[in-house]
């Protein structure tokens, strides 16, 4: 244990996701050894981002304004939603370029050990931006896991008598992949996944 400040700060990093005791501990001992302006960028970062960014008032993706970009931008496909638990799933699937539509950021996935319902997420938000009646496609692109699933399964039977198209992301073999790494699941989808080559 250190003594006052140090261990403050220790403590706090050490609350941080992903960061453990010692990582917590290197941190702080870094900050410590850095320059004084270097601290005071990274505390001008953290202030900054909690008083200037918050949830796109339309999909829940994280904005500095009202609405973020991709719900300002009118050249994005108003006829397909891609729901996703959280911001950074946002981020993910930009990086691909292959996804021109709107984004539903659900704020999580149902999870009954954790004590999260659907009434915990954005599911309401979700349709009552359906009922608008634009929307002809929902890819429900949940995580590939227990909680993930159980999402994608309540929403698509939430949705179902909507009449939309309802759509999951594909899952399977990562590229660089060995098959004799891969888990049942994993290997079951990809075999249910599998599509006809064009040669």
């Amino acid at each position: 244990m250190y003594e006052g400040a140090v261990q403050n700060l220790i403590d706090e990093l050490g609350r941080l996701p992903g960061v453990g005791p010692k990582s917590a501990q290197r941190i702080a001992f870094h900050l410590l050894a850095a320059e004084t302006a270097d601290v005071h960028r990274l505390v001008n970062a953290l202030v900054a981002v909690k008083e200037r960014v918050r949830f796109c008032a339309v999909c829940g993706n994280i904005a500095e304004e009202t609405q973020c970009r991709i719900c300002r931008d009118p050249r994005r496909d108003d006829t397909v939603i891609c729901v996703v638990e959280e911001p950074k799933d946002v981020v993910a699937i930009e990086r691909t370029r292959e996804f021109r539509g709107r984004y539903h950021v659900l704020g999580g996935a149902i999870s009954p050990i954790e004590g999260v319902g659907p009434d915990d997420l954005r599911v309401k938000e979700l349709m009552a931006r359906l009922s608008e009646g634009r929307v002809t496609e929902v890819i429900l692109a949940t995580d590939p896991n227990l909680e993930g699933e159980a999402t994608a399964t309540y929403l698509a039977r939430l949705l179902k008598p909507m009449g939309l198209k309802v759509t999951r992301l594909a899952s399977g073999l990562p590229v660089g992949g060995d098959l004799e790494y891969a888990d049942e699941v994993t290997l079951g989808r990809a075999f249910e996944g599998r599509r006809a080559l064009d040669f």
